[in-house]
């Protein structure tokens, strides 16, 4: 059961540690095609936070979240293969801020072809982050592994 376990949580961080050695490898010095493809999206996302919640939101640079992104991909990536917690946190973290905004379904018609691709990779995100809070909870509900303790030898005389 070890090594199939290991092997689903391989095939599972391919996902993310491929999309940020693709974007590691684009990144140049302005982000890259990630930060040219997220920046509508994200000025429409900020725009909306400003609106409804009345919150003016600070002015990020686009290749720092890029950036953000690439590391808490490739380090949670490669944490969660190991089996740890808190690389599944970080892979949580990077699900939670970037799925409503890359996936924006919210910003369309819902006669639109866009909409349903769109709604569709945003509800796959959902299951991704599902899988991730699955994980955790049998991570947290499964009791460690205690040595156990060897009873003395009786003396026989």
């Amino acid at each position: 059961m070890g090594f199939v376990s290991f092997a689903g949580r391989v095939l599972f961080a391919s996902v993310f540690l491929l999309s940020a050695y693709q974007e590691f490898t684009e990144f140049g010095t302005d982000g890259g095609p990630a930060a040219k493809n997220l920046e509508p999206k994200f000025n429409s996302f900020t725009k909306n936070i400003s609106v409804h919640l009345g919150v003016v939101v600070p002015h990020v640079e686009l290749k720092h979240v890029i950036a953000a992104t690439i590391g808490l991909k490739g380090l949670g990536g490669l944490l969660f293969i190991l089996s740890s917690s808190f690389g599944a946190y970080l892979l949580a973290l990077y699900l939670a801020f970037i799925t409503p905004v890359v996936y924006d379904f919210y910003n369309y018609d819902m006669e639109k072809a866009e909409f349903v691709q769109i709604f569709m990779k945003f509800t796959q995100n959902l299951a991704l982050f599902g899988a991730l809070l699955f994980f955790l909870g049998m991570k947290n509900s499964v009791p460690k592994r205690q040595a156990k303790k060897k009873a003395p030898k009786s003396k026989t005389t």
